[in-house]
């Protein structure tokens, strides 16, 4: 294929993959003002509902708006050449192929934070903000951006290096020892992500004795789930909105909980959301998203092995030349097609996942607590209970609220 044909096809790419996701978001937007099934009813009082309406239609507002704007650019972008202006103007000062690819991905980088940082700081300072989700301060928000700077920097330069590195000296073979590489990284993180990496951006403290320790201690040995490492994260410091969540394995296992969790949850209710966090581990669902995750990257990197040293790619994005870090960003966009498959089929994973997970819950503590910890996030996070059923199967990670109170219904009542 020559350049210009590669070039149309990566603009195809790019325009349908926007009209597929505005369909989609459209469909759920219009979804959203259907009534609220019986079994919600009673879960907003009114003015909170109008509240939940006002909210998704702020947020579906502004991802059109980001969305147009993100697409424009990038159809500008590859239509006059911009990722080959940028390989060309930075040949002038660096002839090294390895730190040319860093510089580029470095300055994509920085302009593309740059271009969109009116829309993070709309969403998070207005939006967020408005329905009284947002703790951020200024100062906050900017350390955080310095810190993912810095994070981008090290790591990033460092996989990047590494991975360029393996392309020229093993050529189209470089795959497999790459795949090695980010399993590595992919292990190391799971590890150590708790101890490591979210230090840098919130405080971990340990849950402190009382009742709501001893409860988790008393379940997780009847669940014959050693646990000595359950931490508080302050969560607060940037939302309203609670999460939980359970890393590492093995000695290195963690369940960190937000504090926001606790403050807005009683004792029973916080074991059943670890509960549903021990269901992860001992269903293996942990290890079995690593492993497929890892299928997942070794079938790219596979795929681009294949393209990778293909100049029509270069020149398509406006390169004089073969340039690796153009045949990366057009690889990226080409892929498109086959990533939205594979993020269906582990959409769907995931959700069977969540299931299962609810049910150990359900089934070695009790169903009660977990349905109305759930239902309280739910209305704190104003979510959208009735979303479209095909904006779910394409998006959602985790099942609708509906479907999960019903499955722990029925689990509950023996049917």
């Amino acid at each position: 294929m020559e350049a210009q044909q590669f070039l149309y096809l990566l603009l195809g790419i790019v325009l349908l993959d926007y009209l597929i996701d505005q369909t989609l978001d459209y469909l759920n937007f219009k979804h959203s003002k259907t009534a609220v099934p019986d079994k919600l009813k009673g879960l907003y009082d009114d003015d909170e509902y109008a509240r939940s309406q006002a909210y998704q239609k702020a947020r579906s507002r502004f991802s059109f708006i980001t969305s147009a704007f993100s697409t424009l650019v990038s159809v500008l972008v590859l239509a006059l050449g911009g990722f080959g202006w940028l390989d060309t103007f930075l040949r002038a000062y660096i002839t090294d192929p390895i730190w040319l690819s860093l510089a580029f991905f470095g300055a994509l980088f920085v302009l593309s934070d740059l271009v969109n940082f009116p829309f993070s700081y709309y969403s998070t300072f207005v939006i967020e903000e408005k329905f009284g989700f947002n703790k951020t301060t200024l100062k906050t928000f900017f350390i955080d951006k310095l810190k993912g700077y810095l994070l981008a920097v090290i790591i990033g330069g460092l996989l990047g290096y590494a991975l360029l590195w393996l392309v020229l000296q093993l050529g189209e073979n470089f795959w497999l020892y790459a795949l090695a590489l980010i399993g590595g990284f992919m292990v190391f993180m799971n590890l150590f992500y708790t101890s490591i990496i979210l230090p840098l951006f919130n405080k971990l403290k340990p849950l402190e004795n009382g009742e709501l320790k001893n409860a988790i201690n008393e379940y997780a040995q009847g669940v014959d789930f050693p646990l000595d490492n359950i931490f508080v994260i302050d969560g607060s410091k940037r939302s309203t909105k609670a999460n939980a969540f359970l890393s590492g394995f093995g000695k290195k296992k963690k369940i960190v909980l937000y504090d926001t969790l606790i403050e807005k949850h009683s004792t029973e209710e916080l074991v059943s959301v670890l509960a549903h966090e021990v269901g992860h581990y001992k269903k293996k669902h942990i290890v079995l998203s690593m492993v497929l995750g890892l299928a997942q990257m070794g079938f790219t990197l596979f795929i681009m092995s294949l393209l990778i040293f293909n100049e029509q790619l270069s020149l398509a994005l406006g390169g004089e030349q073969l340039a690796l870090h153009l045949n990366f960003i057009a690889f990226a966009l080409l892929y498109t097609p086959i990533s939205r498959i594979t993020g269906l089929f582990m959409n769907v994973l995931s959700r069977k996942n969540e299931f299962e997970a609810d049910a150990f819950a359900v089934n070695t503590y009790a169903a009660k607590p977990l349905m109305e910890a759930l239902k309280k996030l739910s209305v704190t996070s104003l979510s959208n209970l009735t979303p479209h059923p095909a904006y779910v199967f394409v998006n959602y990670s985790h099942p609708p609220l509906l479907q999960r109170l019903e499955a722990m219904e029925e689990l509950d009542s023996g049917v």
